[in-house]
């Protein structure tokens, strides 16, 4: 699925750049705009996204496995993420090599571009992300379930080994050109993986990723030290 029609938040992308309110000088403020219109312009989203039934017979205490695919999700996050699920959702989103290619090419010419820029598309990537799982739920609401947020591979202890398998469940490689490197980081760079669960009833928690305490960045995370979350 590409996903059109999607805008840089600017909001968000200033909140990257690590901005609280300050006041951008002209040029500072002419760079941003060229920067978020040059990722709007140059970069189509694609996204996928596929369901996938949960196998208890090969699932354990912190380990949960799915049918019809090679996925054994790991960990006490993801599996109080999914309790009481019927079923899960694999999505994944890429803003695609273009992206790579302009953001090396401002890398080349000036730093502070390629800050910008790069500030832009990962706005723009959640953007997509958003757009996708919207329509994950719009989907499950029309099968009459429900769909919780996503739940990203490196939240809590979700481990990003998790990603080559998710990747290949959902055939990313040959549909979307997104891949994994050996040490599970996604390429291109400017991509968002994530699991939904899905409910006959109402999820039975609401969103944890507000309890940053279980995050595996927490000693480190920027938003943090500056009074937010990497959520909103």
């Amino acid at each position: 699925m590409t996903s059109g029609n999607l805008h840089v938040d600017r909001a968000e992308a200033l909140r990257y750049l690590g901005y609280a309110g300050q006041v951008l000088d002209e040029d500072l403020a002419m760079r941003f705009d060229d920067a978020v219109e040059a990722c709007e312009r140059g970069v189509v989203p694609r996204c996928a996204h596929a369901s996938f039934a949960l196998d208890p017979a090969r699932s354990q205490e912190g380990r949960l496995a799915l049918k019809g695919c090679g996925l054994v999700m790991e960990g006490s996050a993801i599996a109080r993420h999914l309790e009481g699920a019927c079923g899960v959702v694999l999505m994944a989103c890429t803003l695609g090599e273009a992206c790579e290619r302009e953001l090396r090419r401002r890398v080349a010419t000036s730093p502070t571009d390629a800050l910008l820029y790069d500030a832009a598309a990962s706005a723009l990537v959640e953007a997509a992300a958003d757009a996708e799982e919207a329509c994950i739920v719009e989907e499950a609401a029309a099968l009459g379930l429900h769909a919780n947020f996503r739940y990203s591979p490196g939240y809590g202890d979700f481990p990003l080994a998790a990603q080559p398998a998710l990747l290949a469940a959902l055939q990313a490689p040959a549909r979307l050109g997104l891949a994994s490197t050996e040490s599970h980081l996604l390429v291109p760079s400017k991509s968002v993986t994530a699991v939904v669960g899905l409910f006959v009833g109402d999820p039975p928690h609401a969103p944890a990723l507000a309890a940053c305490e279980a995050c595996t960045m927490q000693d480190r995370c920027a938003f943090k030290s500056q009074g937010g979350t990497c959520h909103g």
